[in-house]
């Protein structure tokens, strides 16, 4: 059976679903990626997006498991640099929201209103938030008072809200999406620069830890966030050829202070205006990147530091040897439960081959088989999931082997992600070498004069869209524009984006 352009794999009944696994052996090839995709999120009890609400998608155990490690990496990082965590409310005024002109302009199409309180119509309209500039700044406007009260670093981790009008994809792209945004208040421009900085560290060390391969790109002027100075953004890439947006940071300069009135007393007690920033990452597309990057045919490949379980026991049990093989079984348990691993016995009465599936399918980094041979050995079978490379250890070496082959397993698949990346970028000098390279699920390097009109040209001739020049690195024009032959004054990356 095949699938129509309208249905995902989610989507199908159950008989449907079960039907085309039984076509293709049980596993999707990830060559097939909308389709291993939500395989992937059913199966490895990632998401649903079933939900009897279009674009709002409910995590299942395993995936918000794997969430909550991305969102503690993250809060950790931001906390050890001084951001305070707190939780503001999920409604915003309407009078609020409009105080920053640019802002409103950029969001209004997107907010979802709220007007009754039952029967009663409200006398201020709310909105849900769409982000939470607004709603934060005019706390800070009371919270400042002087110098000594900066910089203001604070964070949450929140759902957010936006009435998405594209197609909407579980984790990619929802109404509804799960996220942390930091805001900061400085009292120069250069300590805002230098905040700025820091959040894109603290983005790519999270990141890095992950395994993830991206582009750290300065977003163009016209595609900035609404109401910012100048935004800078990671894009890591998609099996699909498409650009997977996990994070931004945005200089606001004083454009929110000016519109809230965020003033402090300075050194020289006069009052001046303070200069902010903010940085969002999406949690959602964060899954998504390390489910679509490191994942393979038979399902999730997840780092050790956020898989749920980083080993599975599995016995391999023989007629008349079931009684010894659970109890070393069970003592290699105590023994990396003990040395802090995240573990699991897995004695249920499904066949090895079964258990195997499964677990590959969840992506644990590390099986460990015993059987009979292993109890009279005293050792383990070890397979990677990365590579399923298999091994033998002693049990007296196993914690050492353990951690040895998490990083890895570590470092493999976080090669593997930026070695693809680094293939998918390609130079091109004309626009219609740029349309092949969409065509073939390519990331485009170009050189453009910095005109809006050119890059809107791009977007027309090759539906792709320019994403930004490098921030942390110069790189030098080699040629001139390829839309209007002018001289080129930046090189920027052009792709599909999900």
């Amino acid at each position: 059976m095949g699938m129509t352009e309208d249905e995902t794999f989610s989507e199908l009944g159950s008989e449907k679903r079960e039907a085309f696994k039984e076509k293709n052996k049980g596993l999707i090839p990830k060559s097939s990626f909308t389709d291993w995709y939500d395989n992937v999120l059913l199966e490895a009890k990632i998401a649903d997006d079933r939900y009897p609400v279009k674009g709002f998608t409910v995590y299942m155990g395993w995936g918000f498991s794997i969430a909550k490690k991305i969102i503690q990496l993250l809060e950790d990082k931001l906390e050890k640099h001084g951001h305070e965590p707190m939780q503001f409310p999920v409604v915003i005024p309407e009078d609020v929201f409009q105080k920053e002109a640019e802002h409103i302009a950029g969001f209004s199409g997107e907010v979802f209103w709220v007007t009754h309180a039952g029967e009663n119509i409200l006398e201020r309209r709310l909105l849900l938030r769409p982000t939470s500039e607004t709603a934060i700044y005019p706390l800070f406007k009371i919270w400042i008072r002087s110098h000594a009260d900066l910089p203001l670093k604070m964070h949450q981790t929140c759902n957010v809200y936006r009435y998405e009008t594209k197609a909407t994809r579980p984790l990619y792209r929802g109404r509804e999406f799960l996220w942390n945004e930091a805001h900061t208040a400085h009292a120069d421009y250069e300590d805002s620069e230098r905040q700025v900085k820091e959040g894109a560290e603290i983005y790519s060390y999270v990141y890095d830890l992950l395994g993830l391969g991206y582009l750290l790109l300065e977003r163009p002027s016209f595609d900035k966030f609404a109401g910012a100075v100048y935004s800078i953004a990671f894009d890591a890439w998609n099996p699909d050829g498409k650009i997977n947006q996990i994070g931004t940071v945005h200089q606001l300069g004083q454009n929110f202070s000016k519109a809230f009135e965020i003033t402090f007393e300075d050194r020289e007690g006069k009052q001046a205006l303070v200069y902010t920033t903010c940085y969002g990452m999406g949690i959602g597309r964060v899954l998504a990147a390390i489910i679509s990057q490191h994942g393979d045919d038979h399902g999730l490949v997840l780092p050790p530091i956020i898989a749920p379980k980083q080993i599975v026991i599995i016995p391999v049990t023989y007629k008349g040897h079931e009684e010894a093989v659970n109890k070393y079984a069970k003592n290699v348990l105590k023994l990396l439960y003990e040395a802090g691993f995240r573990v699991v016995l897995d004695d249920s009465d499904l066949r090895p081959g079964e258990k195997y599936y499964k677990w590959e399918m969840f992506g644990v980094p590390l099986r460990i088989e015993v059987g009979p041979k292993e109890v009279d050995t005293k050792d383990v079978t070890l397979v990677r999931r990365d590579s399923m490379a298999r091994s033998k250890v002693s049990i007296g070496e196993l914690v050492e082997a353990v951690n040895r082959l998490f990083h890895e397993i570590y470092e493999n698949i976080k090669d593997m992600s930026w070695k693809r990346l680094n293939e998918l970028i390609v130079y091109s000098e004309s626009l219609e070498e740029l349309k092949s390279l969409m065509e073939k699920r390519k990331i485009g390097k170009i050189n453009w004069c910095g005109d809006p009109d050119c890059a809107f040209k791009i977007k027309d001739s090759v539906v792709g869209e320019i994403r930004g020049s490098l921030w942390n690195k110069f790189e030098e024009t080699k040629g001139p524009c390829i839309v209007c032959g002018q001289p080129a004054k930046k090189v920027v990356y052009v792709s599909r984006t999900i």
